[in-house]
Formats: structure tokens, C-alpha cells, sequence
């Protein structure tokens, strides 16, 4: 949700938990479905407000009626349910004994602020229904209504769940609370599970958060739970299991950092090379191939990458200067969804077609973009590779509409075949899901490997391998 509606029915979560011995209450708050507009208008700007009571509401309800024993109610939900689990412990902390929050939202700022441009006519909506960040009154009610700045106040024991590539519940804000929580001596769990997103698809990981959930709630509101588990998932919960102590939040980008300005030492190689690609989405995998072919016109490199995709073919083509390797021109085609982009003074320009609606791209660029686009892994490698180089490099994000940094490592290593190679591990300096690791030969520095984790795919792991 939370525009839509629980309805009297089976419901897995509800028949596990009364299996185990607890009252279970879903509440159609305020802002839900089905029960006409002014109801479903009523939730407008009342998160954490108006539309919180109404779950307290309930949960007295049921403690003037004998049926909640009022030293022992816990709150458990996931997206805007998890919201709600922060929510009620932070700002009606007497009330729960205990919360599980399941990819929730502890900031609602960023929350919004995630929405990409292809959501712009949802966007309108959320700003509606939740609150406008860009004017000072809809940011300071927002602040006001988000867990993160008000996790002082929290009382109960928590656990927090989370996807690792989860694209709009990121996974810093889970980081956030969690640290919040710890640095106070406070008890907090947390499982994080590396290959899933907004939400778990995994069996291995659904029934070893469920284990986890058991034993949590058993420890303190006191149903019963199993003990026992199958190996498998006992191996998993203890991998999903994040130590708190170890939780460390992004460092933000120094002054030397943000002006730090990259300068190929070696050209990019030309030529033609062809990449057998391996997609694992949700447990299935796709073979698919690229092309990658790069050529010198005049003083501009030229890359095109070449995609057979399940959706069919994809072009994407940039135009590089030739000494700086800074991005002047790029287009994508594929089927009826086109991007052109120019770039210069500072501004990336242009406009995507998509979904029958047109979307301008109008991007401040703050620094100096480097491996934007396609062939991003060979501009990498024109880089003065060595054992513990570090530097950090931007490319326009078109989810986001903004320049996004990423901090670059280069280590030496072997392949499997004994052959040596620089290795290279970029990662978002945000602290969010992502990043790309590239070998490369020592010679023409081409890549003859990269492995990518997609967050817009669930954690979808790309692995590319050169067609020698």
C-alpha cells in the first residue's frame, strides 16, 4: 500500500502468525481503497499522523476489548508497512512491545526523491497523497513524519529486513535507523539479503526470515516458534545475518573528490568485441550477446554497443572527444524508446521517448563526467591502473536525473586460466546498490571480463565474458 485494501480472506502472513499463537489485526486506515474517495483522500499528507492513529486506534480497541494483552503487541509490515512499524515505535513508543520492519522507508525525502523520471505523472501523485519536498513546508512536515529523525524515541526492540539491490527502499536507509539504534546501546536485528530488492522472491530467503521473524516475536511478545530448521536455511539465515556492529554509512564525497578531474593515459583500443552475456534474474538465467565496436572519426571516439535483448535489439552510441575521452553525444534506440542526449557547458540536454510520453533531460553537471555510457568499462581502462589506485568518477544517472560518483579501486589478480589481469571494482559512493567489476588484459587493457549487480532488475547479476 498503502492505496489499497486488506480483504477478508486466506492470508499466509495472518494464518502463519495465528498458527503460532497470536491475535492478528490488518487495519484498512485511512488512505486505503474500496471505501470511497473521501476515505482514500483522507490519508492525503497524514503519514505517521492521522493515518497512524488509525492503527493505534485498532490496537487499543482490541486492549479495551481483552482480546491484546497491552504488554505484549508487536507491529510487523513491509514497504509502506514497514514505514508503519518505524513509525509506531518512534512516535507511539509506549504502545509496541517489539516491531519487525520488512523494506520500510525511514526517510521519507529520500523516499520521494527516488522516483525516477519515467514515474513523473506518479510523481504528481505522491506529492499529493505524501507531501512536495521541494517547498520548505512539505520538507519540514516530511522530516516531521519520518521515523529516521525521531529513532531516539524508540523504546521496543526492532528488526530490520532488507533487499540489497532494492531500488527504492535503499538500503541506506535501513543502514541509517539500524546505526541510529546501535549507536544508543540499543537492541537491534538485522538481516540483509544480497540477492533480492524491494521485497524477498528467494524461498531460501523467505522461509529464513521467517525463522528469524518466529524467534523475534517469540523472545518477546512470547508465541511459540520452531526451533529447528532445515540445513540449507540455516546456513542462509546465518549468512543474511548482519553483525550491527559492522554497519557503516557512506562517507560523503571530499572537496579533492568531487573536483577530482581524470586523465586517460593510453587511447582506447578500436576494434570490434563481442560479449557472451549471462543474466541471473530471480533464478533464472538468459544468455544474451553484446557488440561492442569502437573506431576514431575525425577528433571524437565512437562507440557503439549492440544488445540482443528478450526485448529485442538495443543501440547504444556515444560520441567521446578523442584526448579527454568526455562525452559529447549519445543516443539509444531500442524499439519505440529513444534517448538523445547532447553534452556540453555544463549541462546535459536532451530527451527520452518512452511509454508514448516525451521526458526532457535537462542535467547540472556538477564535475566532469567520465565513462558515461556505453564502452564505460574500456574508458575505465584507460585509466593509470595499479596495485591500490583509487580515484572516483560521475556519469548522469537517467533514473534520477543527476550526476551520480563512484569510487574505483584497481588490485592485480589472475583469472581462472592462470593468465594476469587488472582487476577493477567501482562502486556508488552514496552507499547505494550497484557497481561494476572489470578485468582487464594487461596489454590492450580491454576487458575480458565485468560482472554487474542491476538494483532496476532486483539484484539481476550480468556477468560479460570476451568471445576469444
Amino acid at each position: 500500500g498503502p492505496w489499497a485494501r486488506d480483504f477478508w480472506g486466506f492470508n499466509t502472513e495472518a494464518q502463519f502468525l495465528a498458527n503460532r499463537g497470536y491475535a492478528v489485526l490488518q487495519i484498512n486506515f485511512r488512505g486505503s481503497t474500496g471505501f470511497g474517495k473521501s476515505f482514500l483522500n483522507a490519508g492525503n499528507l497524514e503519514w505517521g499522523d492521522l493515518m497512524q492513529d488509525d492503527i493505534t486506534w485498532g490496537v487499543k480497541y482490541l486492549i479495551e476489548q481483552g482480546i491484546a494483552d497491552p504488554d505484549r503487541v508487536a507491529i510487523y509490515g513491509g514497504s509502506y508497512g514497514g514505514y508503519a512499524t518505524l513509525a509506531g515505535l518512534a512516535f507511539t513508543p509506549d504502545l509496541y512491545a517489539a516491531g519487525v520492519s520488512f523494506v520500510g522507508p525511514s526517510n521519507l525525502i529520500t523516499l520521494l526523491n527516488s522516483i525516477p523520471p519515467y514515474w513523473e505523472a506518479a510523481r504528481k501523485v505522491f506529492h499529493e497523497r505524501m507531501g512536495d519536498p521541494s517547498t520548505e513546508e512539505g520538507r519540514q512536515q516530511l522530516i516531521r513524519q519520518s521515523p529516521l529523525f525521531s529513532a531516539d524515541k524508540i523504546v521496543a526492540p526492532l528488526m530490520v529486513v532488507q533487499g540489497q539491490n532494492d531500488p527504492r527502499v535503499k538500503k541506506t536507509e535501513s543502514d541509517q535507523i539500524v546505526v541510529a539504534l546501535r549507536d544508543r546501546g540499543f537492541p537491534v536485528e538485522y538481516l540483509n539479503a544480497p540477492d533480492e530488492g524491494h521485497g524477498f522472491a528467494r524461498p531460501e530467503n523467505n522461509m529464513a526470515f521467517v525463522a528469524a521473524k518466529e524467534r523475534f516475536l517469540a523472545k518477546h511478545i512470547g508465541g511459540r516458534y520452531q526451533e529447528d530448521m532445515p540445513a540449507h536455511i540455516a546456513q542462509r539465515l546465518e549468512e543474511i545475518t548482519v553483525d550491527v556492529n559492522t554497519v557503516t554509512l557512506p562517507e560523503e564525497l571530499s572537496m579533492e573528490e568531487r573536483s577530482m578531474s581524470l586523465q586517460p593515459v593510453r587511447s582506447l583500443t578500436e576494434g570490434e568485441f563481442e560479449y557472451a552475456i549471462s543474466l541471473n534474474m530471480m533464478g533464472q538465467e538468459m544468455n544474451l550477446n553484446q557488440v561492442v565496436s569502437i573506431k576514431k572519426e575525425d577528433d571524437k571516439m565512437v562507440v557503439v554497443e549492440t544488445s540482443q535483448t528478450p526485448m529485442g535489439e538495443a543501440v547504444d552510441r556515444i560520441e567521446l572527444d578523442a584526448s579527454s575521452l568526455q562525452p559529447v553525444k549519445r543516443s539509444v534506440k531500442q524499439g519505440a524508446t529513444e534517448v538523445n542526449i547532447d553534452f556540453s557547458a555544463g549541462k546535459a540536454e536532451g530527451s527520452i521517448v518512452a511509454g508514448g510520453q516525451t521526458i526532457p533531460v535537462n542535467i547540472t553537471l556538477e564535475s566532469e563526467l567520465f565513462a558515461e555510457g556505453p564502452g564505460a568499462s574500456f574508458v575505465l581502462g584507460t585509466l593509470p591502473l595499479a596495485e591500490g589506485y583509487r580515484a572516483v568518477y560521475s556519469t548522469t544517472d537517467l533514473n534520477s536525473m543527476k550526476v551520480k560518483s563512484f569510487r574505483l579501486v584497481s588490485s592485480k589478480d589472475k583469472l581462472e586460466d592462470g593468465r594476469e589481469v587488472w582487476k577493477v571494482e567501482t562502486a556508488p559512493a552514496d552507499g547505494a546498490p550497484g557497481g561494476m567489476t572489470i578485468w582487464f588484459d594487461t596489454e590492450r587493457f580491454v576487458p575480458l571480463r565485468y560482472e554487474q549487480i542491476l538494483p532496476e532488475a532486483g539484484g539481476a547479476r550480468l556477468v560479460g565474458v570476451l568471445e576469444e
